[in-house]
């Protein structure tokens, strides 16, 4: 139940009572989706994790917070579709690129860029929204394709973490859209 308005204009507005269109899913609605639960972070490299926020296995789409407590590294590789970043704090860049995004900052990827994604020691851990769309390319020191990571592989990785760390391998299955 959303909080009672006080003041505010729209006091009196009753909701609609048709909310979802026939076979339509909830939303999804996770409180405090940057935690500090590291449970619900999926190691995804050495130095950098994944807390999975919404997933649509027939799309081949998934949002999740990327996070690096300290210097951290998700090797070279392109997406063939758009990417959307947006930074909730620490800093990160692209080897490629000559910016650092820092909180506040919004990143689009544009399909076909290749880059290499370092998050800096700040003080504070990077945290960084993702929209990801379709499979990541993984690439080699010359920029040619060498194995891809996409939904399946992904759902595969947080069912196993979950599994291991207690919250049970079908959590994930709670943010299938």
């Amino acid at each position: 139940m959303p909080d009672t308005a006080t003041t505010e204009f729209w006091r009196d507005l009753k909701p609609i009572s048709k909310v979802f269109q026939p076979d339509a899913r909830p939303e999804v609605y996770l409180k405090n989706a940057p935690t500090d639960d590291e449970r619900y972070y999926v190691p995804f490299t050495e130095t950098v994790s994944s807390r999975p926020l919404w997933i649509s296995p027939t799309q081949n789409k998934w949002c999740d917070i990327l996070m690096a407590k300290k210097a951290g590294l998700v090797n070279r590789h392109y997406h063939p579709h758009e990417v959307f970043a947006y930074t909730i704090s620490g800093r990160w860049g692209y080897l490629e690129h000559d910016w650092t995004a820092t909180a506040g900052d919004f990143v689009y990827e544009t399909p076909g860029e290749g880059h290499t994604l370092v998050a800096y020691d700040s003080g504070e851990p990077m945290r960084v929204f993702f929209q990801v769309k379709g499979p990541l390319i993984w690439l080699d020191e010359s920029g040619e394709p060498d194995g891809f990571f996409d939904v399946h592989n992904y759902i595969a990785l947080c069912r196993a973490h979950y599994d291991k760390v207690g919250i049970g391998a079908d959590y994930v299955d709670s943010l299938f859209r």
